[in-house]
């Protein structure tokens, strides 16, 4: 069948994606909203509801739609002013892999007037770093055998390699002629890994010290659902509300101890508001709360200096303990102002804000340290897009982002090491992506 064939090509290419826009989730999902800077809760404009809110598809119609966005984010750390060691730990470098295709999949069916079926195909998050050793210091990993460190004390790349896939049937149900429901279960696959870590694994940091890294990539699934609703309450106004479960993963056994809990990497709880107002027949404006919920994902939120403050540590503080160390991201509310202009019968032109704080603060050292491989801090983002709807009337969306540079700084965790100084995260990032449509 043509579509399977469809969805199985966006599946199988989504593993060579890495991203990290609102904290790892992206900014928007689908390329329509990616130009409105994520504002969809309320917009009903593409097969993308099972990533946003389910309740959407409904009103979308018979369609199909499929894209790439050309990721490209510029990361960069450095430590200075550690006297520790003769200094030979101070450095800065910046990550090697710049590009990532992420592609995106959607297909909507009208079983009735009032039901239909579909399915969303997206990439949720992720994370990709890519640190040659740079420091004047030899590693501190036995195993390294006086090789030149990495920033992070092992030798040979530093960087992690993390991506989630989301698989979401969408089912949505017309309550009357003005609001809707909707489900999309959701089923998550991730892989990861890690290299540059060996110090944390030989030096007794670790409750497994042979699964810490260098391991090659590991894989998990999950589950999870996403529930939304959407309602037309007046001609010219429509809101929009969504929740989506924590998607509980299975755990990463090649990595069970550098991760919390035993290798476990859970997809956070998620939930976002929105509202669509139409200012004019041709100028919609859109605005989209979402919460992100890190708290509960112990792996990501527990502070980076659990497993550093006893050396060696003890049950349950080590790397993979239920108290070992994470990232110790908070929470993040991220703020999506959009606007649709409608130009011509043939054009439309998208633009938008997206804020977020980031989830990476630097206010000490439970912050920065372990951030050196996943330094998310980016916070606001501008975006523009347009769709050319063609003479066939099928559609051709791009959307352009970028993400104003942004540095956070704090004290270095690896003063409990000896080293110290103060560390610094600093990222910026720019995509292009096209997409291709069509109502059936």
């Amino acid at each position: 069948m043509r579509l399977s064939r469809l969805a199985l090509a966006a599946a199988l290419a989504a593993p060579c994606a890495a991203f990290a826009t609102n904290g790892y989730f992206q900014h928007g999902y689908g390329m329509k909203a990616k130009g409105m800077a994520g504002a969809a809760t309320a917009t009903a404009i593409d097969t993308f509801g099972g990533a946003v809110n389910p309740a959407k598809m409904v009103w979308v119609g018979d369609r199909i739609d499929f894209g790439a966005d050309l990721f490209s984010p510029r990361r960069s750390v450095k430590r200075e002013g550690s006297a520790g060691f003769g200094g030979f730990y101070n450095g800065s470098v910046d990550s090697d892999s710049n590009y990532f295709l992420i592609p995106e999949f959607g297909y909507n069916k009208m079983i009735r007037p009032d039901l239909s079926l579909g399915v969303t195909v997206y990439g949720n998050g992720g994370m990709n770093t890519d640190f040659n050793p740079n420091l004047a210091g030899p590693a501190f990993a036995p195993s390294c055998a006086g090789a030149q460190s990495n920033m992070l004390f092992g030798c040979g790349r530093l960087g992690v390699d993390m991506m989630q896939l989301i698989v979401a049937p969408t089912a949505a149900y017309k309550l009357n002629a003005n609001h809707s429901i909707g489900v999309s279960p959701l089923l998550g696959y991730q892989r990861f890994k890690v290299d540059g870590l060996q110090a944390f694994g030989e030096l007794g940091f670790s409750s497994n010290p042979n699964e810490v890294s260098n391991k090659g990539y590991d894989d998990a699934t999950g589950f999870g659902v996403r529930v939304g609703w959407m309602g037309k309450v007046s001609d010219r106004v429509t809101l929009g509300a969504a929740y989506s479960s924590k998607i509980r993963m299975k755990k990463f056994d090649k990595y069970r101890g550098l991760f919390a809990e035993e290798g476990d990497f859970d997809i956070p709880e998620n939930y976002n508001v929105g509202i669509a107002f139409k200012a004019t027949p041709k100028l919609t404006l859109a605005l989209d709360i979402q919460q992100i919920n890190y708290h509960d994902v112990k792996s990501i939120a527990n502070g980076v200096t659990n497993s550093l403050v006893a050396i060696p540590p003890v049950a349950p503080n080590r790397l993979g303990d239920s108290n070992g160390s994470g990232f110790n991201w908070r929470d993040q509310t991220v703020f999506k102002l959009g606007m649709e202009y409608e130009y011509s019968r043939t054009l439309t032109l998208r633009g938008g804000i997206n804020h977020g704080k980031s989830p990476i603060r630097g206010n000490s050292m439970d912050d920065v340290s372990f951030n050196i491989i996943a330094p998310g801090v980016v916070e606001t983002h501008l975006t523009l897009g347009a769709t050319w709807t063609l003479p066939n009337k099928s559609e051709l969306t791009a959307s352009y982002m970028h993400a104003f540079s942004k540095s956070v700084s704090g004290p270095s965790a690896t003063a409990l090491l000896g080293v110290g100084g103060t560390e610094t995260l600093k990222m910026y990032q720019n995509s292009f992506g096209v997409a291709y449509g069509w109502k059936m």
